[in-house]
This record gives structure tokens, C-alpha cells and sequence, in this order.
């Protein structure tokens, strides 16, 4: 399976249900993990562990459809994005004069102990500035990274350079941290606190608040920021 089979699961599901797509990313992870399975069981991995094999391919490419999701908007609102993949991955020589300033842009300074780059999944940038806007991590539930990604806030928060830069989460919030606010758990407590905000992909009522809010939020947020 590929994450274009992913992607043509989307564009069905969204003839049916248009603007809330979103809403079913979680049952189209369940039907894409029976295909993964028919295409995995041709040829398993090595150590005979499907869930181990779905859990690498979801994961890396609910990323990707995340941007599949909003790459037309921030496109219309003048601004790119690159995976933060690329920028950690690249050497300098081998990145555009664009995503080189990108990447110097989002840098934090650990002194003696050098510069290194947030662990972010999708990053939102000014071409012609290469102002770095917002990051986003993504993730199928929070426990796998809220805490990761509230430091990352902090972190970008203390220096002047990167201070303006929003830190979001988004996720389709499968283990239902994110539901109510009152009794509060603590992913919900971090992201109100340490974050910038968490978007949420999920059928799921959710209780919204500044920083919990459904995905379909996020682009005019996007939008606020840049007024």
C-alpha cells in the first residue's frame, strides 16, 4: 500500500462528505490497515508483525495527508510548507537558498552544545522571507507526543528570533484526551498550557476551547495570524 491509495480514500470519502472529510480520518485508517494487511501478508516483514509495519506507514503518512488536507488554502494565502523531515535530513549545500534560511529560521541555540531543530512534522513558511509562521506535529493519539511538542514551544519561545512561532498539534485524538475539558487529563492540560493549540480530526463532539478546537478551525487561525 501507498499513500496515494491513502490519499484516493480520502477523495472518495470526501464526494460523501465534503467539508468534513476530516471527521472520518480515523475510519479511513481502519479501512486503509485492511489493505496494508492484504498487500503486507504478500510479502511480511521479517519478524512476522503486521501491527508494527501499519504502525510505521500510519504514522508516517497521516502527516502527509494532513498537508494533502490544507496544501491548496496555504498555498491560496501565499505561504508554503515543508516536512520537517526534509530539513533535518538535508545537508545545507544540498537545500534551496529558500529552505536554508527556513531552516536557520527555526533553530534553537543550546550553546556549547550547538543548534539543532525542533522535532516538528509540517512546517508553514513566508517564501520571500522564509519567516517561519507555524509547525505542527501530528499524531494518531497525544500520549505519543504532547509532551515533546510543549517543549518544543517552550523552547522556541525563549529566544527572541523564534518566539512568534506558533507550535500546533493535530490529531485525530483516538484515545479521546482531548474531549472534555472538566475533568481535565493531562494531554488536554499540556495543550492548554504548553502549546499553541491542538485541531482535532475526529466525528467526536468535542468541548472547544482557545487552543482545542476541531480541524476545520485551523486554516482561519491561519489566517488571524497573518493579519
Amino acid at each position: 500500500m501507498k499513500f496515494t491509495d491513502l490519499v484516493n480514500l480520502y477523495e472518495e470519502k470526501k464526494k460523501k462528505h465534503g467539508i468534513d472529510t476530516y471527521k472520518h480520518i480515523s475510519k479511513l485508517l481502519e479501512e486503509a490497515k485492511i489493505l496494508h494487511k492484504k498487500d503486507w501478508s504478500k510479502n511480511p516483514t521479517a519478524n512476522g508483525d503486521h501491527e508494527q509495519s501499519w504502525r510505521a506507514f500510519k504514522g508516517k503518512n497521516l502527516e502527509k495527508l494532513i498537508v494533502h488536507i490544507i496544501a491548496d488554502e496555504v498555498k491560496a494565502l501565499g505561504l508554503k510548507i515543508v516536512d520537517g523531515n526534509t530539513l533535518e535530513r538535508t545537508k545545507a549545500e544540498n537545500l534551496s537558498k529558500e529552505l536554508s534560511k527556513v531552516k536557520r529560521n527555526l533553530l534553537i541555540d543550546y550553546g556549547e552544545f550547538g543548534s539543532h531543530l525542533p522535532d516538528v512534522d509540517i512546517i508553514i513558511y513566508e517564501p520571500e522571507t522564509s519567516k517561519v509562521i507555524a509547525v505542527l506535529s501530528s499524531k494518531v493519539t497525544l500520549r505519543e507526543r504532547i509532551a515533546q511538542t510543549g517543549y518544543w514551544k517552550i523552547k522556541l519561545s525563549s529566544d527572541k528570533a523564534t518566539k512568534h512561532i506558533k507550535v500546533y498539534f493535530v490529531t485525530p485524538d483516538e484515545d479521546g484526551t482531548l474531549t472534555i475539558k472538566k475533568p481535565t487529563k493531562k494531554g488536554r492540560a499540556i495543550v492548554e498550557v504548553d502549546t499553541d493549540g491542538s485541531y482535532v480530526l475526529s466525528e467526536t463532539e468535542i468541548e472547544e476551547s482557545n487552543k482545542v478546537k476541531m480541524f476545520d478551525k485551523f486554516i482561519e487561525d491561519l489566517k488571524k495570524l497573518l493579519r
